[in-house]
């Protein structure tokens, strides 16, 4: 990897402090280089920083509150711009490249809906990486959250992905989760 690409992964964990969401971060490059071994520069920056956004949320933002609506398009909408703002203005800082900054902007700016065939392949990744290691984070928050809030994000995150291929490798996740939803669920109906 790249300086530019540790000190970006470096960043994003400073802002976070949180390992389960570096966690995440780490998978989505993780499925990205299974993906495309030969992924350049701006891609894995991409991957590492996608989310960069919700590192400046508090105690009292909507998804801790339970208020947020995951599959809302002016929610996604600003999550990704918000993002890919961030993401370039600390590339910027660290005197990257022009047309870098531009193409990492480029694809955060839709990693949540897709576009071209990289953004398509940075939410793809970032829906596999979600599958694999996010539901315990959603399910803890079952009693904010609800259940139908929660389920509509997990079948956001995989009904989303574009690639048969990723719907295949995602497909044992997202049964998996479900599962444990459905778990939690009950658990917490009976309490």
């Amino acid at each position: 990897m790249s300086d530019l690409f540790n000190k970006t992964r470096q960043f994003v964990d400073e802002k976070f402090k949180d390992p389960a969401q570096m966690h995440h971060f780490d998978r989505t490059v993780h499925w990205l280089l299974q993906l495309r071994p030969n992924a350049d520069e701006a891609l894995l920056i991409a991957a590492i920083g996608h989310d960069l956004e919700r590192a400046f949320h508090g105690p009292d933002d909507s998804f801790n509150q339970g208020s947020i609506k995951f599959t809302d398009s002016e929610t996604l909408k600003a999550h990704q711009d918000k993002s890919a703002e961030l993401l370039a203005a600390f590339l910027k800082e660290n005197n990257a490249d022009v047309q870098l900054i531009s193409r990492v902007k480029h694809l955060v700016s839709k990693h949540e809906v897709g576009g071209d065939e990289d953004q398509n392949l940075l939410m793809d990744t970032d829906s596999l990486s979600f599958l694999e290691n996010n539901a315990p984070i959603f399910i803890s928050r079952i009693d904010k959250l609800g259940f139908d809030k929660i389920k509509g994000k997990f079948d956001m995150m995989f009904n989303r992905i574009s690639s048969p291929k990723v719907k295949d490798i995602g497909r044992p996740y997202y049964e998996k989760m479900l599962k444990d939803l459905e778990t939690a669920n009950k658990t917490y109906s009976r309490e």
